[in-house]
């Protein structure tokens, strides 16, 4: 009833419920890892995490830098969808505003160096400390405030962007790191090596201060399901490219056949991946001469 909106308690008799894995960096790390790659999750997690920790490891995820809270649960998000697709959410963070007591100095000195650290959606506060923690070690450092940039103001905007190697951003999110930056998109470029705007279906548009600027489309699906995690999966793909040494195109495209996959299925860590099948796939939509060149690289961990 409209006019008793302000007085509103509501309850939902809902017909399914369904539990998923995600979380933004842990979707990356798992792409990375069933692509072969050994990435390392770096995040504050609750002390129900044992079980997805397991999971996490059984498919490359090396997960003992992450941070273990005493009290709080791992974050997650609930989402209740009714019959037209219409959601009510809501974000719990718990343990990931223990962010903070991460420090990229100790694990780089545990691990005896990194070579590049992806700065994702986190508590601002510890996006801002693990960025310049990077700059101040000369790490090389991906800037992908994604869904945190709402909560970012003009100041931390620039500072979580500035002096990046990479840039990932999409069509919405490019347009407010400019007005909150006040940067114009040739700037931003002076000021990170590779800017990447995914597009949708559209494609993934890469940049680069050297003067590339080429958009590289999308691999054709079979069917769309879910589009939930297909931003992470594109992340992974084409950081396993660049752990791989390839051209940021050919990396882009990697990314782009794994974000297939996740749309293809329901869930962002629930597809299934064959060595033989991705590299079909990936010759099919971008040519013979992209599968040959990570042929040697590719393992894929079934997940």
């Amino acid at each position: 009833m409209a006019d008793q909106l302000h007085n509103v308690s509501l309850s939902f008799l809902v017909d399914d419920l369904q539990i998923r894995r995600g979380g933004v960096a842990a979707n990356i790390c798992f792409g990375m890892g069933v692509l072969g790659g050994d990435p390392i999750l770096i995040a504050a997690v609750g002390h129900d995490f044992d079980d997805y920790r397991l999971w996490l490891e059984d498919h490359g995820v090396n997960c003992t830098q992450v941070h273990t809270s005493t009290t709080a649960h791992t974050a997650r998000f609930m989402c209740t969808t009714d019959q037209e697709q219409n959601q009510i959410a809501s974000f719990y963070p718990g343990a990931m505003s223990e962010s903070g007591e991460l420090d990229i100095a100790v694990v780089q000195k545990r691990l005896g160096g990194l070579d590049l650290v992806l700065i994702g959606a986190d508590d601002p506060d510890a996006m801002i400390k693990h960025t310049n923690a990077c700059k101040a070690l000369g790490i090389a450092f991906v800037a992908d405030p994604s869904q945190q940039l709402p909560r970012l103001n003009s100041e931390q905007t620039r500072a979580v962007v500035d002096g990046a190697a990479y840039l990932f951003n999409n069509e919405y999110e490019a347009q407010l790191i400019e007005q909150r930056t006040g940067w114009t998109h040739d700037e931003i470029l002076q000021r990170v090596g590779v800017r990447i705007t995914t597009r949708g279906k559209d494609g993934a548009r890469i940049a680069s201060r050297d003067g590339l600027d080429i958009l590289v489309p999308v691999a054709q699906e079979k069917s769309i399901k879910d589009p939930t995690g297909v931003g992470d999966a594109f992340r992974a793909g084409f950081l396993m490219g660049l752990d791989w040494n390839q051209s940021v195109v050919r990396c882009a495209q990697v990314g782009a056949l794994l974000a297939t996959y996740v749309i293809e299925t329901v869930g962002t860590q629930e597809f299934e991946l064959s060595r033989t099948g991705f590299l079909d796939r990936l010759a099919r939509a971008y040519g013979p001469e992209s599968a040959d060149d990570i042929r040697d690289f590719l393992i894929c961990r079934q997940p």
